[in-house]
């Protein structure tokens, strides 16, 4: 039996980054091999960095940003500086199209309907946009080639900017998304 204690947040946002960041750091302690996050600008995926990839330490870093483009034309949100440090740590940073938010989205806005894609997006909501991303940011490691298939990840993402979400994941690639697991859910907000 696992007994482990779950957070719940007052609200989604930025100032839940630090308790979710301590999450991450048990995660390492506890073991955990593998853990990604979601940064759009690479703001807490090189805070994180800074903590979790100390000297002689055994982990599978990875950062998970918007693709280019993704605010508009050629805008690339992920900045320079973090993506240089997160590298020089020891952390890889993958830049990718969202799963749930691409071809079908697009076609879903011109034509006023819906996709497959876009009713697992809102299904996976149901737990917390965090979470959704959480799902959304491993499979798309995995499809990167960056994530193990099969093993157990932790990651971490937010609503809108920072982290309000921790979760136990077992990693599958998009193509077998069915197989993809929530394992626990060691945060998220409430509401």
């Amino acid at each position: 039996m696992i007994r482990r204690e779950t957070i719940y947040f007052q609200k989604p946002g930025p100032d839940n980054t630090d308790v979710c960041l301590e999450l991450l750091v048990q995660a390492k302690e506890l073991g955990f091999k593998h853990i990604v996050v979601a940064s759009t600008t690479g703001e807490s995926g090189a805070k994180a960095a800074r903590v979790l990839l100390t000297p002689g330490a055994d982990l599978n870093y990875v950062v998970v940003g918007h693709s280019v483009g993704f605010r508009g034309p050629n805008v690339d949100e992920f900045l320079p500086e973090h993506l240089q440090e997160i590298t020089r740590l020891g952390g890889k940073v993958f830049k990718g199209t969202i799963l749930t938010h691409s071809l079908e989205t697009s076609i879903a806005e011109m034509f006023k309907g819906s996709a497959p894609t876009l009713l697992i997006a809102n299904t996976l909501r149901r737990l917390g946009h965090g979470i959704k991303v959480c799902c959304e940011i491993v499979m798309e490691a995995v499809d990167a080639g960056l994530l193990p298939e099969g093993e157990e990840v932790v990651a971490a993402a937010g609503t809108a900017r920072g982290w309000d979400a921790v979760a136990v994941l077992r990693a599958a690639a998009s193509k077998r998304f069915l197989s993809l697991t929530i394992l626990e859910i060691w945060a998220k907000p409430r509401g």
